[in-house]
């Protein structure tokens, strides 16, 4: 028997307003627009997917399970301007068919720069999520699926996880399929789920695509895929970011039509389920080590840390920011440490990215900037306001302010590489 085990990653970062060399005030954030993307995305898709969801369990008997991420950001600004959301996500906690995971709160790449910090960041998500959904989460899932065996050390002395969600990266598995249990080298009380990229990839990416081979991707055809699986391995870990249905898919293509349809279509095989993290964990004990060396994670081709870290632009800006972590953290300034945290969610990072930017893919999306220069001078503006409020002093103390104005890091070509 091959178990499906969805899970679903919502997110959405507070994005910065036009910040100039000239500005003073510390209003960083475009709430006016991020309100406005939050009722969007919540219309397109957090509350058709959502009812969708929890009428699935209702119908199914509770055989139909799955799984979410959500980061501290996004419920912030769910609560604020979409509460409907945050109220039917409750009643899917209520079910019981229904698995939260942990995270990092501000959904930031704080794992490679500052332990401390990656640590205060999961309390608090954790807390968030015993608040809202009366659930301890006891399985981890980084920032974008990154991962590698200095991570799974960490989790593991934590000691109160029992699994972590990653990518199912080939040049790691070699010959070895996705769909088992692994663990990491060392901690065999950690189990690895791997995401199944290339049948969650036919899902959130092709599945609209008419020039795919295989399209159009029918129910029948999907489930037909994952009961392949039985004989080689266990589980089937479809993970995607939610906005996979209605927003990257649109309504229009059948997606929710599709997905409604398949949990009929997979359980009548009788030869499959529908199992949350937790539970494949349970069922299924780790088949060998997935040893990690290097930084992995779900983004792009490469599977590495090069969306964010790719270019000399986002390593500076980065490193600049966590320098400032001691200094915030000593002005015991409440507002001074919220907005620094927000300033530590990776996709402030990953629209500094040059990838691929002129052929308009998936780096644009969302993105409020004209190039990845922009916004890196937008967030290093920002950024040295920030540093002006730790030192207590006025954001305009000479006429020397060092905050940027240049088109790129001064000596810097547009493709350095990260320094990590």
């Amino acid at each position: 028997m091959a178990s499906v085990c969805f899970y679903f990653q919502i997110h959405q970062p507070h994005r910065l307003r036009r910040y100039s060399v000239f500005d003073s005030k510390a209003d960083y954030f475009d709430e006016e627009a991020n309100a406005q993307i939050a009722r969007k995305v919540a219309d397109k898709c957090y509350l058709p997917a959502t009812q969708l969801i929890l009428d699935l369990v209702r119908r199914h008997g509770k055989q139909f399970r799955v799984a979410y991420s959500i980061t501290g950001c996004v419920i912030e600004q769910l609560q604020a301007h979409c509460p409907k959301v945050i109220e039917l996500l409750q009643e899917l906690a209520s079910t019981g068919c229904v698995e939260f995971l942990n995270e990092t709160y501000y959904h930031s790449l704080s794992l490679l720069f500052s332990k401390h910090e990656f640590r205060a960041q999961v309390e608090l998500h954790r807390k968030l999520m015993e608040r809202l959904f009366g659930q301890t989460p006891c399985v981890f899932r980084n920032t974008e699926l990154i991962y590698n065996n200095d991570l799974a050390r960490t989790i593991a002395d934590w000691g109160r996880f029992r699994g972590i969600v990653t990518e199912g990266a080939d040049h790691i598995l070699d010959y070895r399929s996705p769909n088992f249990l692994y663990h990491p080298p060392g901690f065999d009380r950690v189990s690895l789920l791997l995401k199944n990229y290339r049948l969650s990839d036919d899902i959130a990416f092709r599945f609209s695509n008419r020039s795919w081979n295989e399209w159009p991707l029918t129910t029948e055809k999907f489930v037909d895929w994952v009961h392949q699986i039985n004989g080689n391995g266990y589980v089937c870990n479809l993970f995607m970011d939610y906005e996979t249905f209605g927003e990257h898919q649109w309504a229009e293509t059948g997606i929710f039509d599709f997905i409604e349809a398949l949990p009929e279509k997979l359980l009548a095989t009788g030869a499959n389920d529908f199992r949350t993290p937790s539970e494949c964990i349970e069922s299924h004990p780790p088949v060998g080590d997935y040893d990690v060396p290097h930084v992995i994670s779900w983004a792009d081709t490469e599977r590495d840390l090069s969306a964010w870290l790719g270019n000399a632009m986002q390593s500076n800006s980065l490193h600049e920011l966590y320098k400032l972590e001691d200094p915030v953290k000593a002005t015991g300034d409440e507002q001074v440490l919220a907005d620094w945290r927000r300033l530590t969610t990776s996709d402030h990072f990953y629209y500094m990215c040059t990838k691929y930017f002129a052929d308009g893919d998936i780096h644009k999306y969302f993105n409020p900037y004209d190039s990845p220069y922009d916004s890196y001078i937008n967030f290093m503006n920002v950024l040295e306001n920030l540093r002006t409020r730790t030192r207590g002093g006025s954001t305009r103390e000479s006429p020397n302010d060092p905050r940027v104005d240049l088109k790129v890091p001064s000596g810097q070509s547009h493709n350095l590489g990260a320094v990590v």
